[in-house]
């Protein structure tokens, strides 16, 4: 299977996603948005809750940095996402916004194991192992 991102010598990333590819990461960055401003939308609380609650559950500092940091990586993937390379800084974001797409879609469907994971329709289940092989495929590259 060939790579969908690939380190170049140059030190860029070469993004070789078709425009089906390029679409799905276009909507998880609307979404990702969308929850970030929208207390209604489904991915809200996921996007919101603490990565270890022992550690910043209690700091509004580090909750709001967090969430800063995520509406900006996801603002840089949508400036990003046509070109055909990416420098560190644009395919790290791409990298964090899309596990918390992954993350947050798993969350919103009660996702939680691998017997919740065999339940899902077709649909869910394609885009979620699409993540999933765009997150591996891009980790490898740092």
């Amino acid at each position: 299977m060939n790579k969908l991102f690939v380190r170049r010598r140059d030190g860029r990333v070469e993004v070789r996603l078709n425009d089906r590819g390029r679409g799905l990461v276009r909507e998880m960055c609307a979404r990702v948005l969308a929850a970030e401003r929208d207390e209604d939308h489904e991915w809200h609380l996921s996007l919101r809750a603490p990565i270890d609650p022992s550690s910043d559950d209690d700091d509004p500092l580090l909750a709001l940095a967090r969430e800063n940091e995520t509406a900006t990586n996801a603002e840089l993937v949508v400036a990003s996402l046509n070109e055909e390379y990416l420098s560190d800084a644009e395919a790290w974001a791409w990298l964090c916004t899309l596990q918390v797409a992954l993350r947050a879609t798993a969350v919103a469907h009660g996702i939680l194991s691998d017997e919740k994971l065999e339940l899902a329709s077709p649909e869910l289940l394609e885009t979620i192992r699409t993540l999933q092989h765009f997150l591996f495929d891009l980790s490898a590259c740092f």
